[in-house]
């Protein structure tokens, strides 16, 4: 019997998976079934790993809530066998995915760690060998038989991020991904440090439940300056409309014109759930700070507080999902279901 740490890789797709054909040189997906033949430094780590992968692999561009189920299901029917996992993805849409799985995965009490890279696994200066090894670590890694890390992350460049907190900040830079408003997790360098205080940890310990469903008649908003009557209404007039994350300048501050409020104000009358996210790559809303703020408020939008627009829109798309009526909807937006937002007296 192997009694080694054990962690499932599970390669959806992205640059991370791809080798150079010899022949042709084109960037073509290698099979996950040889990755000691093309990682060899696995083999130094001493856990037992397995894999399973997509076929065929996906874009991120590609993915969908219906890749977040397959990712689910799979995570769910392994859960008792491995230790931890670690998720290959693609970085488009990565935080999206992270954020996802975060609610989707309710009661987790092991590692699902995503990663991915910038560079093909197969190329000289790839940042995807450091990138998979750590992550495989920070999956396998227990303190007194106890996971250190029982929640869904990002592991990119040394940074070990809460999943449903980061955000794609570049598409250029090794360094590509950022939580702002969180601080790191752990940060490697000749050690994992990890910064236990910070790490969610459930308060009672009980059986993994697997969520499916994700509705996903939502929309972002993002508001700029000469935005017209007719493009708010067109969006806030699609058949179906559930929930809209409106991404608005600063602390959550918007137009104040009576057209803007009084559309925003119908769309809330309808039904229709408006969470107000800001547009600054960090800080939080605070819509009883200025004037324009709080006109949202009055008009019945509700406060994603420091949310990413990842995060908003995902949780949204999960608590739709599960059938919660607006008014549930709004209250567990200002509530932090798994560390997704910074609770404040505004909320």
């Amino acid at each position: 019997m192997d009694t080694r740490t054990s962690v499932l890789i599970i390669y959806t797709g992205g640059t991370i998976g791809m080798v150079e054909n010899p022949e042709t040189g084109i960037l073509e997906p290698f099979n996950f079934d040889h990755l000691l033949d093309n990682v060899p430094e696995l083999k130094q780590l001493g856990f037992s790993i397995s894999t399973i992968q997509f076929n065929p692999p996906i874009d991120s561009s590609e993915i969908d809530p219906s890749c977040w189920c397959r990712l689910v299901r799979i995570i769910a029917d392994n859960y008792d066998l491995f230790d931890g996992f670690v998720v290959l993805h693609g970085t488009d849409t990565m935080a999206y995915t992270a954020s996802a799985l975060s609610f989707m995965l309710e009661n987790l009490d092991k590692p699902v760690i995503l990663t991915g890279s910038q560079l093909p696994i197969g190329m000289l200066r790839t940042d995807g060998k450091e990138n998979l090894i750590t992550a495989i670590e920070i999956a396998a890694a227990k303190e007194s038989g106890v996971p250190i890390v029982p929640e869904v992350c990002i592991f990119f460049q040394n940074h070990l991020m809460r999943g449903n907190r980061t955000s794609k900040i570049s598409a250029e830079n090794f360094n590509a991904f950022r939580s702002i408003n969180y601080p790191a997790l752990a940060r490697a360098g000749v050690h994992i440090q990890y910064n236990t205080s910070l790490i969610y940890r459930p308060v009672l310990r009980k059986p993994l439940k697997a969520h499916y469903l994700m509705d996903t008649h939502v929309v972002i908003l993002k508001l700029f300056p000469g935005i017209t009557p007719q493009t708010v209404q067109c969006i806030l007039n699609i058949p179906d409309l559930k929930g809209v994350v409106m991404e608005t300048y600063g602390t959550g501050n918007a137009p104040t014109v009576p057209w803007f409020l009084d559309m925003l104000r119908d769309a809330v009358d309808r039904g229709i759930v408006v969470v107000n996210v800001t547009q600054c790559s960090g800080g939080s809303v605070q819509m009883q700070r200025y004037g324009t703020g709080n006109k949202l408020a009055e008009a019945g939008v509700v406060s994603g507080g420091d949310c990413t627009t990842e995060s908003a829109i995902t949780k949204l798309m999960f608590l739709f999902g599960h059938g919660l009526t607006p008014k549930e909807v709004k209250e567990h937006m200002e509530c932090s279901l798994i560390g997704e937002l910074t609770l404040s007296d505004e909320h």
